[in-house]
């Protein structure tokens, strides 16, 4: 539902304000403030919820209060309103996801009665993108025959119908955690980054997801600029979604199980590496369909090996707190670099997706020390 939620609403939302009278700048300032908004509240929620032992209650209430203030957006008229329910609307949506992963990633390595893990945390995720994909193709449907308003009306709906399962999943990080003791608000940040696997974790991360800001800002109009129209734009686009489904059910698990993950995060380098130095020498269909499916590795078989290690080498009590780092880790390095992106593609066109490349080959050496997450 969360994820279905998200993709009903993400590919709309610039048209939707641009409905409402919103300029070009007006809209660039609402995303970047939405983005800072998101980058703050994220950590800052889970810690709370690691505080207080309420992760699934916290999640629903940032769920319900995220559908209840975006439903303000079906009336909103001029832009202080509509800057203001944005700017709620992203600082409760922030923490619903890196607090779905605390609770689903260690619910999954929860051993069964007759042994093993209770289940794959990369189904769990690998539904969520596939869910992404249906909610947007249903609203596209939707769009075109109710007005972009619909979207105002299905994206809350999701989010509360969210807000009530999640009563349904277990904690099992508040039952570890009263075993374990708690820590201090001020001190459970400091302890995180005192965790060396989890400071090389961030920084591999941080490069590896960073470097898809020149792809997800430019890929499209460099295509547009070789000829390569919306249509098939679109289509190349869906092979990476399509890749990153596939890697979260089918090939991931395995990879991360048998060789841990730090073998799958080297892998996520390495396919880095070759996927942006290919889209930065060439726009030939046939090698961009190759290409484009390197994103399961690059996204989402990086994604299964962190959440692996954070839940390895994470203190139970700080599960939430830690997933939030991450995600910020992530999204400040995608962020920044995509204000980078801009100059470097004004300056050097196609080949500044070898800057992303090499950001990438930064990062294969560094994903070595992820080895001590198996020992913890």
């Amino acid at each position: 539902m969360m994820y279905a939620a998200f993709g009903v609403a993400s590919p709309f939302w610039p048209r939707f304000f641009e409905t409402r009278g919103v300029t070009s700048q007006e809209l660039g300032l609402l995303l970047a403030l939405g983005t800072t908004v998101r980058l703050a509240s994220g950590p800052l929620v889970a810690r709370i919820a690691d505080q207080l032992r309420a992760r699934r209650m916290v999640l629903a209430i940032c769920l319900a209060g995220a559908g209840l203030v975006a439903l303000g957006l079906a009336t909103a008229k001029g832009l202080a309103l509509l800057l203001l329910i944005s700017l709620c609307h992203a600082a409760a949506l922030a923490p619903t996801t890196t607090l779905a992963d605390a609770l689903a990633s260690r619910a999954a390595d929860a051993p069964r009665e007759n042994g093993g893990k209770a289940f794959e945390y990369g189904w769990v995720r690998g539904t969520g993108s596939a869910a992404f994909i249906v909610g947007t193709l249903f609203a596209g449907q939707i769009v075109g025959a109710a007005g972009l308003t619909s979207v105002v009306v299905l994206h809350p709906g999701l989010l509360v119908i969210a807000a009530f399962v999640v009563f349904r999943v277990s904690d099992i990080t508040s039952d570890q955690q009263a075993a374990k003791g708690t820590i201090t608000p001020v001190g459970g940040f400091s302890a995180l980054i005192r965790i060396a696997v989890f400071r090389r974790l961030l920084l591999v991360a941080g490069l590896i997801l960073g470097s898809h800001a020149m792809h997800d800002a430019f890929a499209v109009i460099r295509w547009n600029a070789a000829g390569v129209g919306p249509g098939t734009a679109s289509l190349l686009w869906s092979l990476s979604v399509a890749a990153e489904v596939f890697v979260f059910f089918v090939v991931g698990p395995p990879i991360v199980a048998r060789m841990g993950p730090a073998v799958a995060a080297a892998i996520a380098a390495v396919a880095g590496t070759l996927r942006w130095t290919i889209i930065a020498l060439t726009t030939d269909l046939s090698m961009l369909a190759l290409v484009q499916p390197l994103h399961g590795l690059t996204f989402a078989l990086l994604h299964l090996a962190g959440m692996r290690i954070l839940t390895q080498s994470v203190p139970p009590q700080l599960a939430a707190t830690g997933q939030a780092i991450y995600a910020l880790a992530a999204g400040g390095a995608t962020a920044l670099l995509t204000l980078a992106a801009g100059v470097l593609y004004a300056r050097y066109n196609a080949g500044a997706f070898f800057v992303m490349s090499g950001l990438c080959l930064i990062a294969l050496p560094l994903t070595l020390g992820l080895h001590a997450a198996d020992k913890t």
